[in-house]
């Protein structure tokens, strides 16, 4: 079945030189124990987009990190919360009117219908100015020192012992960008980071250049290396990994949909929908490398974090001749891949209850063959 909507925008529609694809199921693999679905769609880039050079969101992004550099350099830490929560409301009516209807959709088709939308969405807009200045206070050398607290190392370091490497599948809380990467480094886990090219603020050649690479250089700082790949083009990612897995190294992936050609639908919640990547589950499934979930949450801003890494995702496969496949679909062994999903989907559940407002990456509330050609699917986020 054909998609051809998904992957457009209001923002792509008023500019014709963005990028345009071409979505189509895959597959409905049901898992049978579990007694759901998981849907598979293959995504590939048709026209590639010519990009801008400047855009009224990176004046915004440079203003913004200015004044957080200022911030991070000259102001105590205790001042830090009370100023990210003010200027997180400068813009709040905008927000409200152009963002929050389809982010309360989701959030309650999540977590239930007397969830309290707005409380969530105005603490994610406080979350993510701390996220900025975060950066800011990592870039400026500052001697701050947050708590950071890891969990899960135990089962990370015993499934190294295997040989096969291992990946660590990460959520897009505020927290997880830096800190995440800062807590395992801290632990002495040298890590690779998989990412795409315009990962950070902005997709423009102005943010590519500056305000992302501001981003990359404060990560940077606890990974051992960062694999680095254009969107539409992961066959050379998937080389460097699989040497980096066999060399028994530590992979860090992001959970998002728009990185790679494939990614999938399960549901969630009391009646929403989780889009996660499929990589993870690919690697995992083919190559019998450990994988494990991370969220990375924090509990008093700017002093105290917590770091998760889950129980290794096992997912037992059933014997061949019980599962009712194409030869294709055989070879990437799409049942043992739905069942690490869905466990994927269980451990990004349970992070979610935790601090709904510290996610920066919520799915529609309908299945994505049940949306209007006027319900965009945003291309940005970090990875």
């Amino acid at each position: 079945m054909k998609l051809p909507w998904f992957g457009k925008s209001r923002r792509a529609n008023r500019a014709p030189s963005a990028a345009s694809y071409h979505t189509e199921i895959i597959a409905d693999v049901l898992v049978p124990e579990r007694g759901e679905p998981v849907r598979f769609f293959s995504r590939k880039l048709v026209r590639p987009g010519k990009l801008r050079r400047f855009s009224n969101r990176d004046f915004r992004e440079s203003l913004l990190l200015g004044f957080y550099l200022g911030v991070a350099a000259v102001l105590p830490v205790a001042w830090w919360t009370s100023i990210c929560g003010w200027t997180s409301k400068l813009r709040l009516k905008r927000h409200l009117r152009k963002d929050f209807s389809r982010y309360a959709a989701a959030v309650r088709a999540v977590l239930g219908s007397g969830i309290d939308a707005e409380t969530l969405f105005r603490g994610l807009l406080a979350a993510t100015h701390r996220r900025q200045l975060l950066l800011a206070a990592h870039l400026t050398g500052w001697g701050w020192s947050p708590a950071i607290r890891l969990e899960g190392l135990d089962g990370l370091v015993a499934a190294l012992k295997r040989g096969r490497g291992a990946i660590i599948w990460c959520d897009q809380f505020t927290a997880q960008t830096i800190i995440g990467k800062r807590a395992l480094h801290e632990a002495g886990v040298e890590a690779h980071h998989v990412s795409v090219d315009f990962h950070g603020f902005s997709d423009t050649i102005f943010g590519l250049r500056f305000l992302n690479r501001l981003l990359v250089v404060a990560e940077n700082r606890f990974l051992k290396s960062r694999v680095v790949f254009e969107r539409g083009d992961a066959y050379q990612v998937t080389v460097r990994m699989q040497r980096i897995l066999r060399e028994n190294g530590i992979v860090l992936m992001t959970n998002t949909i728009h990185a790679g050609t494939t990614f999938t639908e399960a549901g969630i919640g009391e009646s929403g929908w989780a889009h996660l990547a499929s990589a993870p589950a690919n690697f995992a499934a083919r190559g019998g490398t450990a994988l494990f979930a991370m969220s990375t949450f924090e509990i008093v801003p700017f002093r105290e974090y917590r770091a998760v890494i889950s129980p290794e995702l096992v997912a037992a496969q059933k014997p061949a001749s019980a599962v009712p496949a194409t030869r294709d679909m055989a070879a990437k062994n799409l049942e043992l891949q739905a069942r690490y999903i869905l466990l994927k989907r269980d451990r990004f559940l349970e992070a979610l209850k935790l601090h709904p407002e510290q996610m920066m990456a919520w799915s529609a509330a309908p299945r994505l063959t049940e949306r209007s050609d006027d319900v965009a699917e945003s291309e940005t986020g970090t990875s």
